[in-house]
């Protein structure tokens, strides 16, 4: 006899039932053979009235059950559709400076080409990404809608950055056909600059905290330092002998670090363009760098072994990272000492960013993962999202967080003021050259 998971008296009760179902329908003969087959005790004939309609009412039971298992499946679909409506600012999550992407919410389409750059609006829920198609996108981050397409650029967007004074809030571009334009976003983003000077194709741009300036790297092998006002370029930075691919300025606005195609990392003055220092980093082309944020330097002291960790209040350039096509990731202090390095990646590392909480360092790239590196354990990747995009990612940016309370200088940028963990938004983006991009929001 086939296995079973009723028990003997179940077993029989439904035996019984069959039969006083079939007695009753008039199948007689189904009966008969079925009486036979079966050798039930003498209870049964005892107890046949019991049986009788038994089978009937636990069929029309478990339609019940089934009618009611549908009712509430479409209520959950129903409630979860609610709450994946419900604006993410209005979730809480138990403690953000732990929280890392799992799953994305969104997937956002309408580029034409691969998608280069995403930036992330410093106040509003918007996320402007740049792409090979020429063209600029305003999207809606919570609602995952498109708002506006920016278009000016005759050759591929490069890369993005929102900045600028508290007052007038500017997103810059750049781009393969040599220039950087400046957009205003209280005026509908409207194109308000257009800086030329560079040889060849812009590579990155990035304002400084302070909001008066803008830097610029190019495939010229340069590095310029712009006026926002005036549009002017203050300085020419030179050193690099090769495409200069990603640059990133120090939170005092005093100190900016450039990587490139030459396999050396340089860290210059702003002020004055004076080289600090020059070194071969990588053994292969570096993509990006990121410099670390104060609230990470508990963090990456650990790694280290430094009996005075540096100041949580210091906005100095003090540690910085780097991400290569050798698939390694370092990570640097000032005086351009490595700390660690981090192993695991099995293509090109295309971008990295630092968690706002500082515990941990992210990175993305050619092999389509996103990892998620823990500063507290020995720089360990503690998750791994493979298949993060069908294709290369290109970006990955974290939302900046809330500003709580203003720094003694008022500024405007989040570099510039005090941070609350509370006020760390659980929203990461990336994008790919696969023509999309994603948003991991919690």
């Amino acid at each position: 006899m086939a296995s079973s998971f009723l028990t003997n008296r179940q077993r029989d009760e439904l035996h019984a039932s069959i039969l006083q179902y079939l007695a009753a329908t008039g199948h007689r003969q189904a009966h008969d053979a079925l009486t036979k087959d079966l050798s039930l005790d003498s209870s049964y004939d005892e107890d046949k009235a019991k049986y009788d309609g038994l089978l009937e009412k636990k069929w029309t039971s478990v339609v019940r059950l089934q009618k009611k298992i549908l009712e509430l499946e479409s209520k959950v679909s129903s409630l979860q559709a609610e709450l994946d409506n419900v604006p993410s600012s209005s979730l809480t999550v138990k403690d953000p400076t732990t929280w890392l992407p799992r799953i994305p919410k969104f997937t956002l389409l309408g580029h034409r080409q691969a998608v280069t750059s995403v930036a992330f609006h410093p106040v509003f829920t918007l996320l402007a990404s740049g792409s090979e198609d020429t063209t600029i996108k305003i999207w809606d981050w919570e609602q995952g809608v498109l708002e506006q397409t920016l278009k000016g650029h005759t050759k591929s967007v490069t890369d993005l950055d929102f900045g600028g004074r508290p007052n007038e809030i500017l997103l810059a571009s750049c781009s393969s056909d040599l220039t950087i334009k400046i957009w205003s976003e209280s005026n509908g983003y409207k194109n308000i600059k257009t800086l030329k000077g560079h040889d060849h194709t812009v590579s990155c741009v990035r304002f400084s905290a302070d909001g008066e300036r803008l830097a610029s790297a190019s495939r010229d092998k340069t590095v310029r330092i712009w006026a926002v006002d005036t549009g002017y370029c203050l300085r020419t930075i030179t050193g690099h002998t090769d495409w200069i691919r990603s640059i990133d300025l120090s939170l005092d606005s005093e100190s900016i670090v450039s990587v490139g195609s030459d396999q050396s990392v340089m860290v210059n003055s702003i002020r004055d363009g004076d080289c600090k220092i020059n070194f071969q980093a990588h053994e292969h082309v570096i993509e990006c760098c990121t410099i670390a944020p104060v609230s990470s330097y508990a963090a990456i002291a650990s790694l280290t072994d430094s009996k005075t960790p540096i100041a949580s209040s210091s906005r100095q350039l003090e540690y910085y990272a780097t991400g290569a096509r050798d698939k390694l990731i370092k990570l640097w202090d000032s005086r351009g000492n490595l700390i660690h390095t981090f192993e695991g990646h099995e293509n090109w590392v295309r971008a990295i960013v630092f968690h706002p909480g500082g515990r941990y360092l992210l990175s993305a790239g050619d092999d389509k993962s996103i990892r998620c590196w823990d500063l507290t354990q020995g720089g360990k990747c503690v998750r791994t999202i493979d298949n993060a995009h069908d294709h290369f990612v290109c970006a990955l940016k974290w939302a900046p967080s809330v500003i709580t309370k203003r720094a003694a200088n008022g500024t405007g940028s989040s570099a510039g003021a005090i941070m609350d963990p509370r006020g760390i938004r659980c929203v990461v983006a990336s994008a790919s050259s696969h023509l999309d991009i994603r948003l991991w929001i919690a």
